[in-house]
């Protein structure tokens, strides 16, 4: 059995039933160790530019970048995958899962909660801690 065989393996109705693999864009923001894993494509990252500066440390890779550029992602720290629906992010989840990340989480939502979570008077309170 392969690293994915087993990563699959494990993800039985418990798994997902005790949503661990995801987090809600807010919680995620306010956690520590944290780093924002962008996912979605070259042109969508050059349109809507995502540096969350007072956050956490953003890094953009589109998913077909992945492969060759997993040594940019590390492995001590929780990575956050962003991309504006879902699909993605759900597929670099078991990627890394399979390449032996440990602490890896889908940001749920897309766009919508991410732009509210930095709205301003949220953002006062983050700057404000």
């Amino acid at each position: 059995m392969n690293d994915l065989e087993k990563v699959i393996g494990e993800m039985d109705f418990q798994y997902f039933g005790n949503g661990e693999h995801k987090m809600e864009v807010e919680q995620f923001l306010s956690a520590e160790n944290t780093v924002f894993l962008d996912v979605r494509a070259k042109e969508e990252q050059e349109t809507v530019k995502l540096t969350l500066s007072h956050h956490c440390k953003v890094i953009e890779i589109p998913t077909n970048e992945i492969p060759t550029r997993i040594n940019e992602i590390p492995k001590d720290k929780t990575i956050g995958i962003f991309c504006s629906a879902g699909v993605r992010a759900t597929i670099i989840f078991v990627y890394l899962k399979s390449k032996g990340y440990k602490d890896v989480k889908i940001i749920l939502g897309g766009y919508p909660p991410l732009m509210a979570a930095v709205m301003p008077g949220k953002l006062y309170k983050t700057l404000n801690k």
